[in-house]
């Protein structure tokens, strides 16, 4: 999975709070202890037309930890995570006889059990322990706040308030998203797929309360390119095509002055292409890369002096002239080679790109071998 999808979607949540839930969530008893600090960067809820009463500042409030040691920089392992993978625990299996438990797709690939190095005898699925899973993600990052409707209901102590979940989503969806990586790398799809979709109903139901905003749009844009990466690695090239093209859809609407956003926006339609292109629909795989052409000359337009735009739009020249080759139309794909080549040989880099230069060379070497096999012009009419 390329790392700019994740990187898109972390760039828009930089502001957010902690994603455990048990961080900053004070106990059910001191609603009312808490500073106005504390929730100045929260949303303060709503219910039946009421609104909560301003709080105290009277004492303190204990910062909790999560017990299971997840919070906004580490995602460590824990109870419920799968040694293999690293990610929760995801169609969750017992080896026998050791019962040491793992995701059912990382332990399918072994023969002995990674923890004790007993011989696996059979794997059976353990429905509780998923069921456990299930229920800590659902609750992830969805703090428990008391609703305060009365001055009266403040005052009588030990009445049982009601009690609603603040709606976090974007918190959890950095959680969800993190956890998608870890099994993407360890070639778990499966559970990387099931965390995004997880992720993407979060921000779909953001987006129906609050509206098209950049960063949701942004968010979800990211999440669908990376759910499409899964569906490809998977094999399911038709739902990949879906994924990128709502992904495109998304992207489309917000401002393209974000080199990350254009970019993730290039690569979206560039993935389509290739799809398109392995399937053979030649003319299709041409016109989705051509978008992607147009849409990363736009960003050099006005920011010529970025290497990796540059390098970018040189790809995209590659690309789209390797489908004018396979068409028929070689002058127009020599034209193409060569104005890639330009590109790549007046850009300069300093010493500090060795990943840009690297790239670079790549690139070049790649049109220079496009170029010496030039095919001769077609006799035919």
């Amino acid at each position: 999975m390329k790392e700019k999808w994740a990187f898109l979607f972390f760039r828009v949540l930089m502001k957010m709070t902690p994603v455990c839930p048990f961080v900053k969530a004070s106990r059910p008893d001191d609603a009312s202890s808490r500073k106005p600090a504390e929730n100045s960067s929260k949303h303060q809820v709503e219910h039946d037309g009421s609104k909560a009463k301003k709080e105290s500042t009277d004492s303190g409030t204990i910062s909790p930890k999560c017990p299971f040691g997840y919070d906004s920089q580490s995602f460590k392992l824990g109870p419920l995570s799968c040694v293999i993978c690293q990610a929760l625990l995801f169609d969750t299996s017992k080896c026998v006889p050791c019962s040491h438990v793992y995701c059912k797709a990382c332990i399918s690939r072994f023969k002995d059990c990674p923890l004790c190095g007993a011989d696996i005898e059979k794997i059976e699925a353990d429905m509780d322990l998923q069921n456990t899973v299930d229920r800590f993600i659902e609750g992830h990052a969805r703090i428990k706040r008391p609703l305060v409707t009365s001055e009266k209901e403040e005052d009588v102590a030990g009445e049982n308030k009601n009690v609603i979940y603040e709606d976090v989503s974007m918190e959890r969806g950095a959680f969800l998203v993190q956890q998608a990586m870890r099994a993407f790398r360890a070639q778990n799809v499966e559970s990387a797929k099931s965390r995004l979709s997880l992720c993407a109903e979060d921000i779909r139901g953001q987006i129906e309360r609050l509206g098209n905003t950049s960063e949701l749009c942004s968010q979800l844009g990211a999440v669908l390119g990376m759910l499409g990466d899964c569906c490809r690695a998977m094999g399911d090239a038709s739902a990949a095509v879906a994924y990128f093209q709502e992904s495109v859809d998304f992207l489309m609407k917000l401002p393209m002055d974000d080199l990350e956003i254009t970019h993730t926006l290039s690569v979206s339609l560039n993935k389509i292409g290739d799809l398109k292109y392995y399937d053979g629909d030649l003319e299709a795989a041409r016109s989705y890369y051509f978008r992607s052409l147009n849409v990363r000359r736009d960003a050099i337009k006005h920011r010529s002096n970025v290497p990796s735009q540059i390098l970018d739009v040189a790809v995209s020249l590659a690309k789209v002239a390797d489908v004018d080759r396979n068409i028929g139309s070689e002058n127009v794909a020599v034209d193409g080679f060569q104005e890639a080549i330009k590109l790549l040989e007046s850009l300069s880099l300093k010493p500090e790109e060795a990943g840009l230069e690297q790239r670079r060379h790549s690139v070049l070497e790649f049109l220079n071998s496009q170029l010496a096999e030039k095919q001769p012009a077609s006799t035919t009419t």
